[in-house]
């Protein structure tokens, strides 16, 4: 059974701190701070920066009255945080869902693969986002582009590279027909699926905005 995301009015009070934090004012969709509260409160990134934007335009009398009541008063607004996160519950705590199986969509992209710890899905998606970059060839960790990526992903280039060569096997173009033992098979695949539907410069714009989680 899938559990929906839930907005609770407590919720204003960690988004408004972090709206709150400098610089002030509306954080970009992917950045981490944006995402760990998301993880946090099981609301995907886009419902809160949605969210957000309610704050910066203070377009309902509740936020009006939040706003007046803390965002003068940092610590007032830390503390009462802090009292939220501590209550038992916050986080849509197990006692909540006890006895149902809570399926997890965006949270998933963000937390190590199962089939190897060294790799998230936003990873793969980056990796499949310079793959459409490359040439074969050019796949090689020598290669300035898949050592900058690497860089940015906390990775080796070689763990680059691997990923890239598991790519040519979803790839149905290259048609490569090659038997791999390599756990990351199907990840890649389900990643390939997944953005199948997308144009390269598609695909392109959404790696550029996964790219703010590693810079911040």
């Amino acid at each position: 059974m899938s559990r929906n995301a839930v907005w609770h009015d407590e919720y204003w009070l960690p988004l408004l701190q972090l709206y709150l934090r400098r610089p002030v004012g509306m954080k970009p969709l992917y950045s981490r701070p944006m995402v760990e509260l998301s993880l946090e409160l099981h609301i995907p990134p886009q419902s809160l920066q949605s969210r957000m934007k309610q704050i910066a335009r203070l377009d309902e009398p509740r936020i009006e009255r939040i706003w007046q009541t803390y965002s003068a008063n940092p610590q007032k607004l830390a503390r009462a945080v802090r009292l939220l996160r501590e209550m038992k519950g916050f986080g849509a705590a197990s006692e909540f869902y006890d006895g149902v199986e809570v399926q997890e969509s965006f949270e998933r992209d963000f937390r190590p693969l199962p089939e190897d710890q060294r790799f998230t899905p936003v990873m793969l998606i980056l990796i499949l986002d310079l793959y459409f970059q490359l040439t074969t060839i050019t796949m090689v960790t020598s290669t300035p582009e898949v050592r900058q990526l690497a860089r940015l992903l906390g990775l080796k280039a070689s763990d680059v590279v691997e990923v890239l060569d598991v790519f040519q096997i979803c790839d149905p173009y290259l048609g490569r027909s090659q038997v791999t033992l390599s756990p990351l098979l199907m990840p890649c695949q389900q990643v390939w699926q997944r953005m199948n539907d997308k144009e390269p410069q598609q695909l392109h714009a959404l790696a550029e905005e996964l790219k703010v989680f590693f810079l911040s």
